[in-house]
C-alpha cells in the first residue's frame, strides 16, 4: 500500500513539475459592464447590482466557474491534509514550506531568462518552488535531528532566511535587462482571478491525489498522528509515512501558490482543521468536516471576490475560513466555548443538588430522615450564599427531591433514596483516599469533594467491591470516627 501511494505521489509530482508553460491560456475574463466614460483612476465604491450578483452566484461566466472550481478543490484538499498535520503537530510546516518556495521561484526565473527561455512559464516556476521547498523541509528536519534545537526554532529560522533570500532575489530581478519581475509578486499574495483552465486541472489532479492518498493511508496516518512510537513498534514504516504526509503538504502548497499566495497558504492548511476539531473527537469526522469547511471557504471567498472586484480572492478565502473558525470555536458541539460553558453550568447545578441532599441527610442521619429541617440549619453546612441555597432548594423541589413546609424542608421518598446513595458514594471515596491513598482525614473531605462528582458508575462499583467487606452499607463519616478516637 505504501509503495502504491509513493508511486501515486511521484506521478503527481511529475505532472506538477511539467505543467504546461501556457498556464494562463484559455482564460476568458468575466463580462463586467464598465461605463466607457468612467475614469480608470476612479476609486469610488458602488454596491453591485442584482444582475452582477446573479451572474456570479449562478456561475454564468466561464472564468468565474474556473476560479471557483479551482479554489473549492484547493480548499478541500488543504483541509483534509491539514487535519493530519494539525494532529501530527506539524501545522507550521506548511508555513515554512510556502515561504521557502519564494527563492526557488526567483531562481527559476533568473536561470531560465538568462538562457533565453520564458522565465514566467508556470511549470518552470513551480519546479523551482518545489526544489527550494523540499530543501527547506530537509533543513528543518536536519536542524531538529542533528542539534538540540526544537522544531519551532528550526521552522522560524528556515522560514525567515528563505523568505529574506527570496525578497533579495526579487530585487536582483528588478535590475535585470533581460526580464522583469512583474507578475512574480502574485505568488506572494496570490492572484486567483488570473487562474485558467490549466491551473484548475492542475489543482484538480493534485487534490484528487491528496484525497486518494489520505483515504488509502487513513489508518496508518491515524496511528502516526496519535502514537508514532507504537506505530513504529508495530512494524509500520513511520519515516516513510511521515515523508508521504510531508509530500502531500508540498503538493497542496505548491498548487495553492497562485490561488492564495505563499503568505496566506498556511491558513488553508491550519484553520479548517482547527475549526473541525471543535465539532468532533473522531478523526474520520474531523477529516470530512475539515475538507468541507476548506471547500466551502474556497467557494464563498472566490464568489465574494468576484462580486466585489476590488477585494483580493486569497484574503477573502482566509477571512471566510476565519469566520468558520470563530463560529466553530463558539458553537462547536465537542469543544466549543458555549458547549463547555453549558457542561460546566450543568455540573455546577448537579454539584449544588448533591451538596444540598447530602447536607440534609447528614444533619438528620442520627434522627428520622422524614423529619423537617430549617433553612438556618442548612445554611452553615456549606459555603453557599442565601440566594444560592434558595435557588437550589427551588430546583430540588421542582425535581421532587424535597418538599417545603413553611420555612422547613423535608426529603421526599425519592430524595431520601438519592441522598443515601450520594452519602454512601462520598464516604466510600473518602475511605478509599484514607486507606489506599494515605491522605490525612483532615484533608480528605476537600479531596473527595473535588472529584466525587465526576466518578463514573464503573469507578463506584470498583470502590464497592474494594470496601464491601468492611462497609456493606452506608459507612460512618471518617471525620466522626477521628473525633471519637
Amino acid at each position: 500500500m505504501t509503495r502504491f501511494v509513493c508511486l501515486l505521489l511521484l506521478a503527481t509530482s511529475f505532472v506538477l513539475l511539467c505543467a504546461p508553460a501556457i498556464a494562463f491560456a484559455e482564460t476568458i475574463h468575466a463580462a463586467r459592464e464598465i461605463d466607457s466614460q468612467q475614469s480608470l483612476t476612479d476609486r469610488s465604491f458602488s454596491f453591485p447590482e442584482w444582475k452582477h450578483w446573479s451572474r456570479v452566484l449562478f456561475l454564468k461566466d466561464y472564468n468565474t466557474r474556473i476560479v471557483v472550481l479551482g479554489t473549492t478543490l484547493l480548499g478541500c484538499a488543504a483541509g483534509m491534509v491539514g487535519s493530519f498535520t494539525l494532529l501530527r503537530k506539524r501545522a507550521l510546516m506548511g508555513d515554512a514550506l510556502s515561504h521557502a518556495t519564494l527563492p526557488g521561484i526567483a531562481l527559476a526565473f533568473i536561470i531560465v531568462t538568462a538562457q533565453g527561455g520564458n522565465g514566467k512559464s508556470l511549470g518552470v516556476l513551480l519546479l523551482g518552488a518545489t526544489i527550494t521547498g523540499l530543501i527547506g523541509i530537509a533543513l528543518i528536519l536536519m536542524i531538529r535531528n542533528m542539534t538540540r534545537l526544537k522544531e519551532d526554532t528550526a521552522l522560524s529560522a528556515v522560514l525567515s532566511v528563505f523568505f529574506g533570500a527570496g525578497v533579495a532575489l526579487l530585487g536582483v530581478i528588478q535590475q535585470m535587462k533581460e526580464g522583469h519581475a512583474a507578475g512574480l509578486e502574485s505568488f506572494i499574495y496570490g492572484k486567483t482571478a488570473s487562474m485558467g483552465a490549466a491551473d484548475t486541472q492542475l489543482i484538480a489532479g493534485a487534490a484528487a491525489t491528496c484525497i486518494i492518498a489520505c483515504l488509502l493511508l487513513f489508518k496508518e496516518f491515524k496511528l502516526l498522528c496519535f502514537d508514532d512510537n507504537f506505530a513504529g513498534s508495530s512494524g509500520f514504516p513511520v519515516v516513510s509515512l511521515d515523508m508521504i504526509l510531508m509530500a502531500l503538504v508540498v503538493i497542496v502548497t505548491i498548487v495553492g501558490l497562485q490561488a492564495v499566495g505563499l503568505i496566506l497558504m498556511i491558513a488553508l492548511l491550519v484553520i479548517p482543521a482547527a475549526a473541525a476539531r471543535f465539532w468532533t473527537e473522531s478523526l474520520l469526522k474531523m477529516f470530512i468536516i475539515s475538507g468541507s469547511l476548506g471547500a466551502i471557504s474556497g467557494f464563498i471567498g472566490a464568489e465574494m471576490s468576484a462580486i466585489f472586484s476590488r477585494l483580493p480572492s486569497g484574503a477573502m478565502i482566509v477571512l471566510v475560513c476565519t469566520l468558520f473558525f470563530v463560529i466553530s470555536m463558539i458553537l462547536g458541539t465537542s469543544r466549543g466555548v458555549l458547549q463547555r460553558y453549558l457542561r460546566r453550568w450543568r455540573l455546577n447545578r448537579s454539584v449544588d443538588r448533591q451538596h444540598l441532599l447530602r447536607a440534609i441527610y447528614e444533619t438528620l442521619e442520627s434522627q428520622e430522615l422524614s423529619r423537617a429541617i430549617s433553612f438556618d440549619q442548612l445554611l452553615p453546612k456549606r459555603s453557599w450564599s442565601r440566594m444560592r441555597l434558595l435557588s437550589e432548594i427551588r430546583r430540588s423541589q421542582r425535581a421532587e427531591f424535597i418538599e417545603c413546609v413553611g420555612d422547613e424542608i423535608r426529603l421526599t421518598g425519592r430524595g431520601r433514596v438519592e441522598a443515601a446513595r450520594l452519602t454512601r458514594q462520598h464516604r466510600l471515596w473518602e475511605l478509599y483516599l484514607i486507606t489506599h491513598a494515605e491522605i490525612a482525614p483532615g484533608r480528605v473531605d476537600r479531596d473527595a469533594d473535588a472529584i466525587e462528582h465526576v466518578l463514573e458508575p464503573e469507578v463506584v462499583a470498583e470502590l464497592e467491591v474494594l470496601l464491601e467487606s468492611q462497609h456493606p452499607t452506608i459507612p460512618e463519616s471518617p471525620h466522626e470516627l477521628k473525633e471519637g478516637k
